[in-house]
């Protein structure tokens, strides 16, 4: 599959589907393009889905020190394929999960013209919860102390392991294979690089009238059993969205569309039918 410079990074990414909608995919943080795999195979009548690696994962490029705001430059590298994507045929929907979700949202901010709707499955963008209750800091702050204190120990497979706990699909991490494993302590810097967009809005989103401009259709999945940050993150993406509306999927985590992706593609596909 394709492999070359976007937006000054390499860049990795991959097609599926065939569907006349073109359509981009952004992962989630410590995972790849191949994660939407699932969700992919019940959209591609419908899509023809552009998916990739964001910087410093799967096969793309390496992410360190010193190459700038890891938010920014995703957004930079989604926008050169999401315009590849649509072929000059107009805009293109968008589907981002968690990490890849903000990522979504700050391309329709800064690129509305390549946007035709977004689908956002558990958007954590923590700083709009830290906005709207002056508590919610500190009870994530309490929440992800095990990864802060192994992050600032230099103990990466003990920040992975923390994180995975709190962020993962439920597997425990000893029941992970060892080179998964391995493959998270490696990339686990990319959590604390994605800090300053998530937790403190580094892309200035929450700046007033900002995503009260987004005029695209927006969905905001979110699973029942997930962090409870994430509803608040959900319910406060709404009230500054023009055109938003929310789905919640019974049973799921937060990796909802890779555990269960049969139900979150029937979502999908409906909010397609209206957008």
């Amino acid at each position: 599959m394709p492999k070359a410079l976007r937006a000054g990074l390499r860049t990795y990414w991959t097609t599926f589907g065939s569907g006349p909608r073109a359509a981009l995919a952004i992962h989630c943080s410590l995972a790849h393009a191949g994660s939407w795999a699932g969700l992919a195979g019940r959209l591609g009548h419908r899509l023809t889905l552009t998916a990739f690696d964001l910087p410093g994962h799967g096969e793309s490029g390496p992410w360190q020190d010193g190459m700038g705001e890891v938010q920014a430059r995703s957004v930079a590298v989604a926008a050169e394929l999401a315009a590849e994507a649509a072929r000059g045929a107009g805009p293109v929907d968008v589907l981002g999960h968690s990490f890849g979700a903000t990522v979504a949202l700050r391309l329709a901010v800064e690129h509305p013209g390549l946007v035709r709707s977004l689908v956002l499955i558990e958007p954590v963008f923590f700083a709009v919860a830290f906005a709207d209750d002056p508590g919610a800091r500190a009870r994530y702050a309490a929440q992800m102390a095990e990864y802060t204190r192994a992050w600032a120990a230099g103990d990466r497979a003990g920040a992975a392991r923390a994180f995975i706990e709190v962020w993962g699909d439920g597997r425990p991490w000893d029941d992970l294979p060892r080179l998964h494993r391995a493959a998270l302590a490696r990339g686990i810097h990319l959590i604390d690089a994605a800090g300053p967009a998530l937790l403190e809005d580094a892309g200035g989103l929450l700046a007033p009238g900002v995503l009260q401009a987004v005029d695209c259709p927006v969905l905001l999945i979110g699973g029942s059993t997930s962090p409870a940050i994430t509803e608040a993150i959900n319910e406060g993406l709404a009230a500054r969205l023009g055109d938003a509306e929310r789905s919640v999927i019974v049973g799921a985590g937060h990796m909802a569309p890779v555990t269960h992706p049969r139900q979150v593609a029937s979502e999908v596909l409906r909010f397609l039918d209206r957008s």
